[in-house]
């Protein structure tokens, strides 16, 4: 089994690198909104605790299964040691089923202004409803900017099979390609 985590700030592109990582590899989608948007259809509202408890069971039920892996988008705060925590927490979840689990970390990273250009991209707003009002959806990624830090610094990941692309520039295809290639995918 392999787990990757496909880290970045907000519309650095991680779902849809993740899309094309899976159209060359065996490994699954998961990406973040696949749990947020049905929450907030049902509650009304962001919720998440019944996100987080969604997630587990689909954690856990694909760690026990036969599949090749998963490609899990996740947008990390840095300073957070609760975002450091939960990493490990998903990463336990898939050893316990799995302890030959293998752990692949890709961090995305692109300037703010590129960012706010990916924002209202149609695959984006197809994918993601909540992300439909442009103006919200843009103010909520310049103030997580503001809250939060959304990018590693050098040499702050300690884990052996991580690199980190600046995909400002690069198709989301040319990324996907060069994680295949980087990790043998």
């Amino acid at each position: 089994m392999k787990l990757l985590f496909l880290i970045g700030n907000a519309a650095v592109g991680k779902m849809t690198v993740g899309q094309e990582l899976m159209k060359i590899t065996g490994l699954r989608l998961f990406h973040n909104h696949m749990t947020i948007e049905p929450v907030i259809e049902i509650f009304g509202s962001y919720n998440s605790q019944v996100i987080n408890r969604l997630r587990e069971v689909v954690f856990e039920e694909y760690a026990a299964s036969e599949n090749y892996g998963m490609i899990f988008t996740y947008m990390w705060a840095f300073d957070q040691p609760a975002d450091w925590d939960y990493l490990e927490h998903v990463k336990n979840i898939f050893l316990q089923k799995n302890k030959d689990t293998e752990f692949y970390y890709v961090e995305l990273t692109a300037p703010q202004e590129i960012r706010l250009q990916r924002n209202i991209t149609e695959n984006r707003l197809k994918n993601k409803a909540s992300k439909n009002d442009i103006p919200l959806s843009n103010q909520r990624l310049v103030d997580a900017d503001k809250k939060h830090r959304l990018e590693s610094y050098d040499g702050e990941i300690p884990f052996e099979n991580y690199i980190k692309i600046d995909n400002s520039n690069l198709t989301p295809g040319g990324v996907a390609q060069e994680i295949k290639n980087r990790f043998q995918l």
